[in-house]
């Protein structure tokens, strides 16, 4: 082969010899040439011995081929050995493996390493001896392959960088030819920052890292934000060496969040979290900076084992505290905006770079504490009343409620016991309702001081949440701040005229409204309730009586103290039969007496018997049966 630096150059085949049928037709054949030539054939040239196998006179043939096969390495096909590049162009790279002959490999193959030079050892694999063209058939890509999971644990093992080349995108990453091997590059381990055009690195080759691989899968994932961590971690840690807290730095703002800026100190970040950023309140960083501002920060702290640096901007400018009107006193009144809230209270600004909270328990005087988004809203200008002020401890505190009157304060005069007033139903609780007179001013109406006549089991069923009502004013309690409250008592109590309409042993038709083991409620006039136990709810055909059924109810128990009244439906019927078996038994007495005395004036005059005497008898016994009747 004639070697040149651009393309390679296929040794011509070696035509075989012609057969030669005698030694005189050679040497005629061969004279031409020779002469031609201006060359004497070799008189001493032994033309039966060519003919024979032998081109060396005596020297077998076999020994000449031993001899050159000595002069050149012994490869295998289906092996891996090592070659010399000793010409390439754009499409091929020839190696020389010290075989016959060299042999041509792609230049495709070695898309992983583009700087590949004449003179580089290469690993190739030989596929071929020898092809149709008498062609050294090589693979540098399979002899990769072959290797390839050798390697990629090896390059695990020790963390060493290896070449990759980026083939085409997938879904959240890349394809990189890594060894041979098709190894994923996700999309987050590309670079330090993110990456949006993935199609910018396809058909590049890169330096890698190999962080993980699945042995059962036969997948790698590699990283080249590994390698450039690894750099910055480096410059990381020469700037935190010349770090000192308080020193003031310029930096460049790299990226806004809503917790704070980042900003590039010239190879290493640190964080301004968002109340370093002013005095005042800062709802959006950008309010105040701008990506790509180059601003001076003053640094705050920082941790160099876990390479965070806290800087601060405000830092830089007075405290806004130092210039607060030293003439200002608990009891001022002062003028603020409303800048955030919060469900216990607000913050009002009321200069810049100083707040004060008004909790939600000085915003009014009721005690029911409710959500302060009830009183105020962010935006509002507001007048407030100074509770507190630490100037040490920088705080102040503030109230609305103070700017009125305490309700309490007169409530004796204006909530005077036994007045009538209209409340509103703000909640309810088991035992009651929670109604509200004015704001600041509470009660409670107790479930039992609801109705003179219902019986209510829970306050919904009275009245509902915001419904106005009508109280007196029972009891007032100014130390608690609490009032007793009635609705009943704007009535008289019916139940003194009931005591004379639902006597005992009265009867009044009822209706059943609800049925229960202990016994059943029955609906009266006049709005009342009554209660039967099971056994009073039999009526006369033995079946019990159900709800929704009208029938007459009999007063066995009435209690006006205890608003309790006691009915009873079998007792009618019952009570009737007693009254006729008491009437009946009554009758065979009387009957039995006069008999009994009829027969002892029989008995006084049986001596003296006479017809007429037999007469008078008779009469006699006709005169009582008649009495008796």
């Amino acid at each position: 082969m004639n070697e040149e630096t651009n393309a390679p150059v296929q040794e011509e085949p070696i035509a075989a010899p012609e057969v030669v049928a005698a030694p005189e037709a050679k040497a005629e054949k061969a004279a031409p040439a020779a002469k031609e030539a201006n060359l004497e054939p070799d008189p001493n040239f032994d033309w039966e011995a060519f003919e024979n196998g032998s081109v060396a006179g005596n020297v077998a043939k076999e020994e000449l081929t031993k001899t050159y096969d000595n002069t050149l390495n012994t490869v295998k096909e289906k092996e891996v050995v090592m070659g010399k590049v000793i010409s390439m162009n754009k499409r091929e790279v020839v190696v020389n493996i010290g075989f016959k002959s060299d042999g041509i490999v792609s230049l495709n193959e070695f898309r992983y390493n583009p700087d590949l030079k004449i003179g580089d050892e290469v690993e190739v694999y030989i596929e071929s001896q020898e092809d149709k063209k008498g062609q050294l058939l090589l693979s540098h890509k399979k002899a990769r392959t072959s290797r390839s999971w050798d390697n990629v644990n090896e390059a695990l093992e020790k963390g060493s960088i290896v070449k990759g080349y980026v083939k085409c995108r997938t879904k959240g990453g890349m394809i990189v030819d890594v060894f041979g091997i098709e190894a994923f590059l996700p999309g987050s381990q590309i670079d330090v920052k993110p990456i949006r055009d993935y199609d910018q690195f396809v058909g590049t080759c890169m330096d890698f890292k190999v962080i993980k691989i699945n042995q059962e899968f036969k997948n790698v994932v590699v990283s080249h934000k590994a390698l450039i961590e690894a750099e910055l971690e480096v410059q990381k840690k020469e700037i935190i060496s010349h770090l000192e807290k308080g020193q003031v730095l310029e930096g460049t703002v790299k990226n806004i969040t809503s917790y704070g800026v980042f900003i590039d100190l010239g190879g290493v970040d640190g964080l301004i979290h968002i109340t370093d950023l002013s005095w005042g309140r800062v709802n959006d960083p950008h309010d105040i900076v701008t990506e790509g501002q180059k601003v001076n920060v003053v640094i705050k702290d920082f941790e160099e084992d876990r390479k965070r640096i806290a800087l601060g901007m405000k830092q830089l400018t007075p405290h806004p505290w130092d210039a607060l009107d030293p003439n200002l006193k608990e009891g001022d009144k002062v003028n603020g905006k409303v800048v955030v809230m919060f469900d216990y209270g607000a913050f009002v600004e009321i200069a810049p770079g100083i707040e004060g909270l008004i909790h939600v328990s000085e915003m009014s005087w009721s005690q029911h504490l409710r959500s302060a988004q009830e009183f105020l809203k962010v935006g509002d200008e507001v007048e407030a009343v100074i509770l507190t002020i630490d100037r040490e401890a920088r705080k102040i505190s503030l109230g609305l409620k103070q700017l009125r009157q305490d309700p309490w304060l007169d409530i004796e005069t204006k909530y005077a016991v036994g007045s009538k007033h209209t409340a509103r139903v703000r909640n309810f609780t088991n035992f009651g309702v929670f109604v509200e007179i004015e704001e600041g001013v509470d009660g409670l109406i107790h479930i039992s001081d609801l109705s003179w006549t219902k019986k209510v089991k829970h306050p919904g069923e009275f009245c509902k949440v915001g419904d106005e009502i009508e109280v007196v004013i029972l009891e007032i309690d100014k130390e608690n701040r609490r009032l007793s409250l009635g609705h009943k008592q704007l009535e008289e109590n019916p139940w003194d005229n009931f005591e004379t309409l639902f006597t005992v042993d009265s009867i009044h038709e009822g209706e059943i409204t609800e049925v229960s083991e202990k016994g059943a409620v029955i609906a009266l006039e006049n709005g009342l309730e009554g209660f039967a136990t099971p056994k009073h709810l039999v009526k006369e055909d033995g079946s019990q009586a159900k709800a929704g059924e009208k029938l007459n109810f009999k007063v066995i128990e009435f209690n006006k103290n205890a608003k309790r009244i006691i009915l009873s439906h079998s007792r009618i019927f019952e009570d009737e039969a007693k009254r006729e078996a008491r009437l009946a038994a009554k009758k065979a007495a009387s009957e039995k007496k006069a008999e009994e005395k009829a027969q002892e004036v029989v008995a006084q005059k049986v001596e003296k018997t006479t017809l007429g005497d037999i007469d008078a008898l008779a009469a006699l016994k006709k005169q009582l049966e008649a009495e008796q009747n």
